[in-house]
């Protein structure tokens, strides 16, 4: 499965940055698509725009986020986005 690891820092300044390295990696690659979030300490919303898009770009929209830190689980639930990641208990 095809992964790509999000930096420490994915805001509005870094976001179309990371944006070209997470098509990169990820576009030549079958689904479903693997984001690890793990690392992430400080985003904002451009977080979510590029979690978003990189879902729309994923052949069938098969895109799994995996190890979101509380704070971007919790703005995606207030933006009604937590469609986006797994759920925790899902994750190994």
């Amino acid at each position: 499965m095809p992964l790509f690891t999000l930096p420490a820092e994915l805001t509005l300044d870094t976001a179309t940055a990371v944006r070209r390295q997470a098509m990169s990696a990820l576009a030549a690659q079958a689904t479903p698509w693997e984001v690890d979030a793990s690392a992430l300490q400080t985003f904002d919303s451009a977080g979510l725009a590029l979690l978003l898009e990189l879902r729309r770009a994923a052949p069938q929209q098969a895109l799994q986020v995996r190890g979101a830190p509380k704070r971007l689980r919790d703005l995606t639930k207030a933006y009604g986005l937590d469609f986006l990641l797994v759920p925790a208990a899902a994750q190994p």
